[in-house]
């Protein structure tokens, strides 16, 4: 059995450039095509030299039935909005789709106040599945369009839901503070994300409950949370700090945890005393997730880790589409975290 075509969209960004980075060596996936528009004709290797494995090969600005015509997948990496206009027409030529902006995350009608758009598509948004795999796989594996996670909302889900569906936690009164390496902002520099201002600070960001992984977090969690995200002077890494009010000690929290990702290949759940470490899953496709109790005041401290590029975005991404083409949910995925 030959492998599954694959085409790449919005690949010239830090996003797309991470997927095909771990397509280069996926055994079952081959990247047919390679599409940028505003890059169109540029080697691959031009802007990034670490992608050998695509010398060679140039950038393309590709049109629908080009995709059509050549892959059976797409991965789109493109910026917020442009995925609603583009992913309708590839379902409908029998393209599977996962997508990795906010397009399809929400209700239509959350999309002119979150995103500031009018949603282009709102028959795809009830079809999507939302791409957690480690709750949604059975979901996925029947998708033909999935919405992959926001790197903070990963995360996050993946610490608190179990806690929630057991009862374990109190789901009013939840705060959340987050902190991202610069390059969740994207390739295209800001005066925010420039070397001068980022580099020897910590700054909140879009605090006051207006960030657009609010209403992700919150439609999963099935909960109101209060969310402040951080940048904080590094390129990769994501940890979130969760605060919920709790009658549980850490060890009953963590063995909820453990057993709820007992089979889960790409979540590491830390002992009692040790908590996660943005650094220790740097390249990889693993969330950490860890746990303290603050006895005095009846909180629980539910704390994940992820690679905001890997498991928080292009990583997840392949997770996914391995689950929806019925291959073994790590291929291509294996590598181990890169450390120190």
């Amino acid at each position: 059995m030959g492998a599954t075509a694959v085409a790449v969209l919005g690949a010239s960004g830090y996003t797309g450039a991470e997927v095909l980075r771990l397509l280069a060596t996926h055994p079952d996936l081959e990247v047919a095509a390679i599409g940028a528009s505003s890059a169109a004709g540029k080697p691959i290797t031009t802007r990034y030299p670490h992608l050998d494995a695509y010398a060679g090969r140039s950038f393309e600005d590709l049109q629908s039935e080009d995709v059509i015509e050549r892959a059976e997948a797409a991965l789109l990496a493109l910026p917020h909005g442009e995925s609603a206009t583009v992913a309708p027409a590839l379902l409908e030529g029998g393209v599977g789709v996962v997508d990795l902006s906010g397009d399809f995350r929400l209700p239509a009608d959350a999309y002119p106040a979150w995103y500031g758009y009018d949603h282009p598509s709102p028959a795809w948004l009830e079809k999507a599945v939302y791409g957690l795999p480690e709750l949604f796989a059975d979901e996925i594996r029947d998708a033909a369009l999935v919405a992959n996670p926001g790197c903070y909302p990963t995360a996050v889900l993946l610490g608190l839901t179990p806690l929630a569906k057991a009862g374990l936690i109190e789901t009013d009164g939840i705060v959340i503070d987050a902190k991202s390496g610069v390059s969740g902002a994207g390739r295209t520099p800001t005066d925010s994300t420039h070397f001068a201002t980022a580099e020897g600070s910590v700054r909140p960001y879009k605090a006051g409950g207006v960030h657009q992984h609010t209403p992700e977090i919150e439609r999963y969690l099935g909960a109101p949370v209060t969310f402040v995200p951080h940048l904080v002077p590094t390129t990769r890494g994501v940890l979130t700090t969760c605060y919920a009010p709790t009658s549980s000690d850490a060890a009953t929290l963590l063995a909820t945890l453990s057993e709820a990702y007992a089979n889960a290949p790409f979540v590491r759940v830390l002992p009692e005393g040790t908590l996660p470490d943005s650094k220790r899953v740097q390249g990889s496709n693993v969330c950490e997730l860890g746990v303290a109790v603050d006895g005095r005041t009846g909180t629980a401290v539910v704390v994940g880790a992820v690679d905001n590029l890997v498991k928080g975005a292009a990583g997840q991404a392949i997770q996914n589409l391995n689950l929806m083409l019925g291959l073994s949910e790590t291929a291509g995925l294996e590598a181990l975290a890169v450390y120190p």
